[in-house]
């Protein structure tokens, strides 16, 4: 027998109700831990292109205003 085969005689709240309400129950660690780290990683990422971003801006902004003080270029 196949999955669907095991499936078929069974009524439609123990496929859509039952069935992933135990799979959340003996996984559910699991799948908060695993979602945990996507955010920590996303949030991470975010902040480094946040702080790349951040010392872009600063290092172009004091290198224009430098470069305009000076007199000696064109």
């Amino acid at each position: 027998m196949d999955a669907k085969g095991i499936l078929r005689g069974l009524p439609w709240w123990v496929k859509w109700v039952a069935i992933p309400v135990i799979a959340v129950v003996v996984f559910g660690g699991l799948i908060a831990s695993v979602v945990g780290f996507l955010i920590g990683l996303l949030f991470k990422v975010l902040i480094f292109a946040a702080l790349v971003g951040g010392l872009i801006y600063v290092v172009r902004h004091f290198t224009s205003a430098s470069s305009s003080s000076r007199h000696d270029e064109w």
